[in-house]
């Protein structure tokens, strides 16, 4: 998770900035990514989709309760 303070320096960068710094870590990350063996590069991804699985499973369970506490 990002702190405030990175959050606020992403919020005030224009949209040139911001995608001139996506594009920086994209080639880094790239860059490490070619190095690595087809074991660890699956591995990697795996963790991001579990990561990202539930990340989406705790935001529809709070959409789902925010929905509750309407009615």
């Amino acid at each position: 998770m990002l702190s405030p303070e990175t959050l606020e320096r992403y919020r005030r960068m224009t949209p040139a900035e911001r995608f001139r710094l996506t594009m920086e870590m994209t080639e880094e990350h790239l860059r490490d990514l070619l190095k690595r063996n087809p074991e660890e590069v699956d591995r990697w991804f795996e963790l991001i989709r579990q990561e990202n699985d539930e990340r989406n499973r705790r935001m529809l369970e709070a959409i789902a309760r925010s929905k509750e506490q309407e009615k």
